[in-house]
């Protein structure tokens, strides 16, 4: 199964695939995708929109997975994300790529083992699943990671009570 998790945000969008077969996920791709805030935000759109369906095409992705956004207080954030969200789903549907999301206690529970996990435990995560050697170059890459080995880790446990996700 190949998995593209996405790090969704307007300015800066991660993407990380992996190829993730019996209990062995490898790195197949892995780029953050930058805006400028200067420009028209149907163009920074559509630059998400075409490297996220150059990727899922490239990679021959099975599945989407994008986090769950939860914003109580930061209005702006929530829009421009969400905003990035929409040419995240598009581009999945015009690939025919499912999307799933998993939130952020989720990801952190499922790579970690606690909720309470911070950003350096999962990113440390993200490389020992993966076999790094070395940092992944950007939060948002090792983010939309852990969010494809999220998916994998779900997958495979659905797999075996007979209900694995999409």
């Amino acid at each position: 199964m190949r998995i593209l998790g996405v790090d969704p945000g307007l300015a800066n969008l991660g993407l990380g695939a992996i190829q993730a077969e019996g209990s062995t996920a490898t790195l197949i791709a892995a780029e953050i995708v930058t805006t400028r805030s200067r420009d028209d935000d149907g163009a920074r759109l559509a630059i998400l929109y075409d490297a996220v369906l150059a990727s899922l095409k490239t990679n021959a992705i099975d599945a989407l997975v994008v986090e769950g956004q939860f914003f109580h207080r930061q209005r702006d954030a929530a829009m421009k994300v969400g905003q990035a969200l929409g040419a995240v789903r598009l581009a999945a549907h015009h690939a025919g790529v499912s999307v799933s999301s998993y939130g952020p206690l989720q990801v952190k529970q499922a790579l970690v083992g606690t909720g309470r996990a911070d950003k350096a435990q999962v990113a440390y995560m993200v490389r020992a699943l993966l076999g790094l050697s070395s940092a992944l170059p950007n939060h948002h890459v090792s983010d939309a990671l852990a969010l494809a080995l999220t998916h994998w880790s779900a997958y495979r446990i659905g797999a075996r009570a007979g209900q694995a996700p999409s």
